[in-house]
């Protein structure tokens, strides 16, 4: 599971070309990475087997206000979801967990800043496609006399959300959707640029 996830981390280094809008409308022109983290809320089919986790990303993105007022990016993380109590007292698992690597690419928006003067409070919109790996752990009760095994596949899916950006940091919560498997992301996330031409 580490393997993959620093094959997917590393291959997000690769330059990847993409728009943005700058508060002021300006030029501006920048490279920026992103460190994200925060809980994830199973819903509908998956919060019946699975309880609140955990997860983080990493994000490249690119900003050209000349051509598009959008920010294309590139991310990738990891989650971990571990079973319910409610799920194990009704069926004959004793361990279920679920880890996820998700990649995705999308559309980010800012819109005029809500607040200028004490701090730049900036809020904004994104949708993404995701592709997400998933490894399932299901471990069973002696009693059960049933066998362990370990469930990999992937899937396709998209997100969508909204938040506000601090300049450096930032609030976003998603909505998630995958087969199955939909989620609430809440991520802190703080933003370096790499690369800035105004």
């Amino acid at each position: 599971m580490k393997k993959y996830f620093l094959i997917l981390f590393f291959l997000l280094l690769i330059p990847v070309s993409s728009w943005a809008q700058s508060p002021q409308e300006d030029k501006a022109e920048g490279v920026f990475l992103a460190i994200g983290v925060g809980p994830r809320l199973p819903i509908g089919d998956f919060a019946n087997s699975s309880d609140l986790g955990y997860g983080f990303n990493f994000e490249i993105s690119y900003t050209n206000t000349d051509y598009i007022p959008f920010f294309i990016f590139a991310k990738a993380g990891y989650e971990t979801y571990p079973g319910s109590q409610s799920f194990y007292q009704q069926t004959e698992y004793s361990n279920f967990s679920t880890n996820t690597l998700p990649v995705s690419a999308g559309l980010r928006y800012y819109f005029k800043p809500l607040l200028e003067n004490i701090v730049l409070i900036t809020p904004m919109v994104e949708v993404s496609v995701d592709y997400t790996y998933y490894q399932t752990l299901n471990q069973f009760k002696p009693s059960s006399l049933k066998s362990n095994f370990t469930d990999n596949n992937s899937k396709l899916g998209f997100s969508i959300g909204g938040g506000f950006s601090m300049f450096m940091m930032e609030i976003l919560a998603a909505y998630n959707y995958n087969t199955s498997n939909q989620y609430i992301a809440l991520d802190l996330k703080v933003r370096l640029p790499l690369y800035i031409n105004l």
